[in-house]
């Protein structure tokens, strides 16, 4: 039996099976003049490894000797996250498909924990004249690090710079319902399930039964629990974090011909805090020791939480999870993420196009919802936050 969700049928059914989007709120179509690309940062030295992590614990009292225990990712890799490149690059995957399409807008970049800062970015934003401003968050889903935090990262810092007023900022709506993030990922499935019997075909296994793990960060459970909108909790029979991720792992497993009777499961990574502190299970690694106990014989990891390699699916996920894999006699293939693929790309721009009214004020695009499911109220008042 393939190992999933599956809510109990109730009279709304027809709800959790419907395609209902995300769509601008009043007076968010407009003629923008720019883009910012919001992202969460990270260190580029030996140097900045302990006051990045000082910027991400930041109010949280925590010693640098407990920082540096943590550093030990970062410091295996030269002190250097890959996400700061991985972002430069999406920019000017961005740019070359916006030039592609005669789009003439700017993109500005700003993070939340490390330089490019928003503050800076801001500044620039008006320096340059900017007043409209559309921003995308690296993250494909609605989450309070994801969406709210952001959110109060800008008020704060429009505050901070007194820019309040002066910039009217527009964030893009959630996307990992849409084309822009399944084609991707559906191609990535489809070759890590034929790795994986390559693998075991080559290990003299050709009938050995796979898993698929989607994996994504872990979250404390109270904070998911937090989360609204209720309606989906009752739709899905669980928190709405949870939700989003379950929903997409269904239609990818039913859209990939490859994966057609495969089990699967939502699984977490990248728990951190106090051991007393409940958060989102089970740990990928806890769930491969007990798959490898189940007689599996391999498992492909999909990291469709995340959008690029960054160090925590690089150590997380093709150091930890790999090596337990290793340890447990099991075949193993992480797939990539979505990064700078062409689909992902030219999706995201649809997608900021459903913002950007072009002539008599209609939008310039629009994205494709591909994973079922009403999805329009994420982070509007009794989800996440309501737009700024």
């Amino acid at each position: 039996m393939t190992d999933t969700f599956s809510p109990v049928a109730t009279d709304n059914d027809d709800a959790r099976t419907a395609s209902v989007p995300q769509q601008p709120a009043e007076g968010e179509l407009r003629p923008y003049t720019a883009i910012l690309l919001a992202s969460f940062g990270g260190p580029e030295g030996q140097d900045h490894v302990i006051p990045f992590l000082r910027n991400v614990t930041r109010g949280k009292g925590i010693p640098d000797e407990r920082l540096e225990e943590v550093a030990t990712h970062y410091r295996a890799n030269d002190g250097v996250s890959p996400i700061n490149q991985q972002n430069r690059d999406l920019i000017a995957a961005l740019e070359t498909e916006l030039a592609g399409r005669e789009i003439d807008l700017p993109i500005y970049w700003g993070n939340r924990n490390w330089d490019p800062y928003f503050a800076d970015a801001f500044k620039q934003l008006a320096a340059d004249g900017h007043q409209d401003v559309l921003v995308l968050v690296t993250s494909a889903y609605a989450g309070y690090s994801s969406n709210d935090q952001y959110l109060e990262d800008f008020e704060r810092t429009l505050a901070e710079t007194g820019l309040k007023g002066q910039l009217n900022l527009v964030k893009v709506r959630q996307f990992f319902y849409d084309k822009a993030f399944t084609r991707p990922n559906e191609e990535f499935l489809a070759a890590g399930v034929q790795d994986v019997r390559s693998q075991l075909a080559g290990a003299g296994r050709p009938d050995g039964k796979i898993k698929v793990l989607f994996v994504t960060h872990s979250i404390p459970t109270a904070v998911a629990q937090r989360q609204g909108p209720a309606r989906i909790k009752e739709l899905f029979g669980t928190d709405v974090y949870t939700a989003q991720h379950q929903a997409i792992a269904d239609y990818l497993m039913g859209a990939v011909a490859e994966a057609e009777g495969i089990d699967y499961q939502v699984v977490f990574q990248s728990r951190s805090g106090s051991p007393e502190t409940p958060w989102l299970e089970p740990d990928i690694n806890d769930q491969i020791e007990e798959d490898a106990a189940a007689g599996y014989a391999g498992v492909v990891v999909m990291p469709f939480g995340f959008i690029s390699d960054h160090m925590e699916v690089i150590w997380d996920l093709d150091t930890e999870a790999k090596e337990t894999a290793q340890e447990q006699g099991l075949a193993f293939h992480r797939a990539p993420t979505v990064g700078t693929h062409p689909e992902f790309i030219s999706g995201l721009v649809d997608i900021m196009g459903e913002y950007i009214a072009g002539e008599g004020g209609q939008p310039l695009a629009s994205g494709e919802q591909t994973v079922p499911g009403d999805w329009s109220d994420l982070t509007t008042e009794g989800g996440w936050d309501t737009p700024l």
